[in-house]
């Protein structure tokens, strides 16, 4: 409750906050069908589907990080580790310097992220079964070979592209585009899921312990492995390469909740949208006129909390 009160707030700020200031009694009486006409276009077509994509978005790496981290028990592990944000990035890049429309750019990169979760899983399952360790070496060797063919692409391109390309590489919700397929991805994901929780949570603690208490084992980890691909895929198709939302957000949860994934899973959600609501209204606000990635300020947020957490640990 106090997440979801805290996620509503969020929203709130983020719809009232910008070049033009609007008071909670604004956005109230637009969202009731009053208001002026200039806040109606104000809120209804520009910042209200824009801090709807960023919760979605948010909320998506979240729920990735944490399946990721119960898939290969490393608490490590985000949405990015196995070459997914890669092979979208490829794919989207690929796009832009064909000139192709916005549209086509989203199709490209959630079809570059799900062939690069069949092309990992693929490699790393071989003739044999798949470990956790090799799945995550074969993630970060394809990853780093996803990450010479964008520095080759970068360093090819067209100079007025350039700047375009950098941005959807650190993650900006400026040119995002509706947010209901991503919050679609979210609320089903999330309601499948739920029911899983029992099994994930025998599952963190080894696959020998889950066999042995009447888990299906291997099929509960390619169920984990799509639903993390899916949500990943969803969430670069929505807003670009956004790191330390699926690695710090779980982490905190954790902290706060325990290891219960049937609390985290759904905490996942609410707070890390929450937290990429808070860090795009900053992005759009800190040097006004001017718009920051919010990949940067989640980077500059994850980065000393991140350490924090280490520290702590420690």
């Amino acid at each position: 409750m106090l997440l979801a009160s805290a996620t509503l707030g969020c929203i709130a700020v983020s719809v009232a906050v910008g070049s033009v200031s609007l008071s909670l009694a604004d956005v109230w009486a637009v969202l009731t069908g009053k208001g002026e006409p200039l806040h109606r276009t104000l809120i209804l077509d520009l910042r209200l589907p824009r801090a709807l994509a960023a919760f979605a978005t948010g909320g998506l790496l979240a729920v990735a990080g944490a399946l990721m981290q119960v898939l290969l028990r490393n608490p490590l592990a985000d949405p990015y580790v196995l070459g997914l944000s890669g092979g979208a990035a490829v794919a989207a890049l690929l796009s832009m310097l064909a000139d192709y429309p916005p549209v086509v750019v989203s199709i490209a990169a959630f079809m570059g992220a799900l062939g690069s979760a069949v092309l990992v899983f693929g490699l790393s399952h071989g003739r044999g079964s798949w470990t956790t360790t090799r799945l995550l070496l074969t993630g970060v060797v394809i990853s780093s070979g996803w990450g010479a063919v964008i520095t080759f692409m970068l360093a090819i391109g067209p100079t007025e592209r350039l700047p375009g390309m950098l941005y959807w590489l650190m993650g900006d919700l400026a040119y995002a585009r509706s947010p209901w397929p991503a919050l679609i991805v979210l609320g089903l994901t999330s309601l499948i899921l739920l029911p899983l929780g029992r099994s994930l949570n025998v599952l963190s603690r080894g696959p020998l312990q889950a066999a042995a208490l009447g888990v299906a084992v291997r099929p509960l980890e390619w169920s984990i492995y799509g639903s993390a691909s899916l949500l990943t895929a969803s969430a670069v198709t929505t807003a670009g390469s956004i790191g330390f939302v699926g690695l710090v957000v779980p982490h905190m949860l954790r902290l706060v909740l325990g290891n219960d994934q049937r609390l985290i899973l759904p905490a996942a959600a609410l707070a890390g949208g929450a937290l990429l609501v808070l860090a795009d209204t900053v992005a759009r606000t800190a040097i006004a006129p001017e718009q920051l990635p919010a990949g940067v300020i989640t980077a500059l947020l994850g980065v000393p909390t991140f350490l924090y957490l280490l520290y702590r640990s420690r």
